[in-house]
């Protein structure tokens, strides 16, 4: 895993040093803005609507809009100073609670909390002590310049940091049109609904729930591959298709159980392409990466303006 965040947790006189690594990850299958008549990805440019110019790095700052069309303007330098200053590499524990103390809609962002350097003592220390008093950590963080709370608790057999929104940020539930107050309800009725409940009740088991609508829309790619309904952009180069093949394979494979995943692969089409051992396949496909991203034509560009 990539190392996003490097610092420390304190608590007390307890300094333990830690390294921040992704817990999720978005696997939303990307699809690109191509030019109709020539199959070209789109490019999009910055444009000032006012001036109907081309807009480089150099010429944007940054601005916060107080009232509608009025801004105040922050600079680079003012900017880097806040930061500098707020800017701390430590993870500060406040306060030790239940964690069905914290409502669900609090958390944001999950992230796997492992030891830095010489920290793997104090590590195991803080991760016994919280599961043996069933309690979790409040703490605060600095992540790209934002601060944020977060909890830090027992996942298996390690600590995890999660992200929790300030009271501030949770919109108030009241504002919610149409929520019905007091609705007689018959006692037959909710008994039912209870039993119906009761009826559906089991433990929780993640690998049971998939993504459904992302394996069909692989599936639907990759049938189009197989029947030749792809396309190449006038100027871009050739993909192999072999290659593009192993890729959509290997997308889908990871979105499927074991059986399922060695059914579906033996059932695959391969086309005119010699085919290859199941392990040398396996290992040769890449892992989830567009092929066709490396590749930056000179393409016709469609502008979108600043603000739009």
């Amino acid at each position: 895993m990539h190392t996003m965040w490097k610092g420390s947790i304190s608590f007390g006189l307890v300094n333990i040093p830690i390294k921040l690594f992704s817990a999720t990850e978005d696997k939303d299958v990307k699809l690109r803005n191509l030019h109709k008549e020539c199959n070209t990805p789109i490019q999009y440019e910055k444009i000032c609507p006012n001036c109907e110019k081309d807009i480089g790095n150099d010429d944007i700052v940054k601005g916060y809009e107080y009232v509608k069309g009025k801004f105040v303007i922050l600079s680079d330098e003012e900017l880097k100073e806040l930061k500098d200053e707020h800017e701390d590499k430590s993870v500060e524990i406040i306060d030790f609670v239940k964690l069905e103390e914290i409502d669900p809609i609090y958390f944001s962002r999950s992230y796997f909390m492992g030891p830095g350097e010489n920290g793997n003592k104090a590590y195991a220390l803080l991760r016994e002590a919280l599961q043996k008093s069933g309690k979790i950590g409040i703490a605060e963080i600095t992540i790209r310049s934002k601060q944020q709370m977060a909890i830090i608790r027992v996942y298996k057999n390690s600590l995890v940091m999660e992200t929790i929104h300030y009271p501030d940020e949770v919109r108030n539930v009241g504002d919610v049109p149409g929520v019905p107050e007091n609705v007689d309800i018959n006692e037959k009725e909710l008994d039912t609904a209870i039993m119906l409940i009761d009826q559906l009740t089991t433990e929780f088991n993640p690998e049971k729930y998939k993504d459904e609508y992302r394996t069909a829309l692989m599936e639907l790619i990759e049938s189009k591959v197989n029947n030749n309904e792809g396309t190449t952009s006038k100027e871009a180069p050739r993909t192999n298709v072999v290659d593009l093949m192993s890729a959509l394979q290997a997308s889908i494979e990871r979105t499927k159980s074991k059986e399922t995943g060695a059914q579906k692969k033996a059932s695959v089409p391969k086309g005119n392409a010699k085919p290859k051992p199941k392990a040398k396949a396996e290992a040769e496909a890449p892992t989830g990466t567009d092929q066709t991203s490396s590749v930056k034509p000179k393409t016709r560009t469609t502008r979108k303006k600043v603000g739009s």
